[in-house]
């Protein structure tokens, strides 16, 4: 019993003593040679993860939301149109600075998450667009990415 580490577990109690540490000395046959006869454990079912499933396109866009949050509970709101394929329109002019990138994150994340994209429309207005929807307009510059200077 030179280990350290067996020592340890012998005083711990998560060990017995008797424990040979000797190394066999014969390889172990290998786990696929074993006969399907010999299994002595309960049959394992494999688990599925569950593949991201993304929303069909609706047959026609037929609203926009706008939103003038005030408070950062306010995205709840949000979230649950853009989840339901509804592009929205946030006004964070009445908010204060803090809870407006807050919400910016909070936006940014949902959009990530469910395929689809947030553009700045002015200093204080974003768009969040679905997968399924294309925007279009006139833009001097690409601004697809939302930068990290949201306010100056």
């Amino acid at each position: 019993m030179a280990n350290p580490l067996r020592k340890t577990m012998v005083y711990l109690g998560l060990a017995d003593e008797e424990y040979d540490d000797a190394v066999p000395t014969a390889p172990a046959a290998p786990v696929a040679a074993a006969a399907p006869s010999t299994n002595r454990g309960a049959p394992v079912t494999p688990l599925r993860r569950p593949v991201a499933t993304r929303h069909t396109a609706p047959s026609g866009m037929n609203e926009i939301l706008t939103v003038h949050p005030r408070q950062y509970r306010d995205a709840q709101t949000i979230a649950e149109s853009f989840r339901e394929g509804v592009p929205v329109i946030m006004n964070l002019s009445q908010m204060t600075e803090p809870d407006a990138r807050r919400l910016i994150d909070f936006a940014s994340g949902l959009s990530q998450g469910l395929y689809g994209k947030i553009e700045r429309v002015t200093n204080k207005v974003f768009l969040l667009s679905p997968e399924h929807v294309a925007v279009s307009g006139e833009q001097a510059e690409v601004d697809s990415d939302v930068e990290a200077g949201f306010f100056g």
